[in-house]
């Protein structure tokens, strides 16, 4: 399991205008079964993903494909963790 932060590095405006293609980029993860929730920080100087993937190295490459990513917006970092523990009602999302 992984959590994605990212911090932005430019203002609001900039970042929105690339607000619909991330949104898009998100749910086609979502569809494959990689990205497992996601929303923005509070406040909003970034954002975060729950992600599960077999390795750190794929789930670089995902990102690489965020708009966020290539155009600058934002700096990401990859936590990965052990999940020990989930609520039951996760059971038959997590791999």
């Amino acid at each position: 399991m992984f959590i994605i932060s990212l911090n932005y590095i430019v203002p609001l405006e900039e970042l929105d205008k690339h607000m619909e293609a991330h949104v898009k980029y998100l749910k086609k993860y979502y569809a494959a079964d990689v990205f497992i929730m996601s929303g923005r920080k509070v406040p909003r100087t970034g954002g975060i993903i729950i992600a599960q993937a077999d390795s750190k190295e794929i789930l670089e490459k995902i990102i690489t494909e965020d708009p966020f990513h290539q155009h600058r917006l934002a700096e990401f970092e990859i936590t990965e963790f052990l999940a020990s523990q989930s609520h039951p009602d996760l059971k038959d999302l997590l791999k």
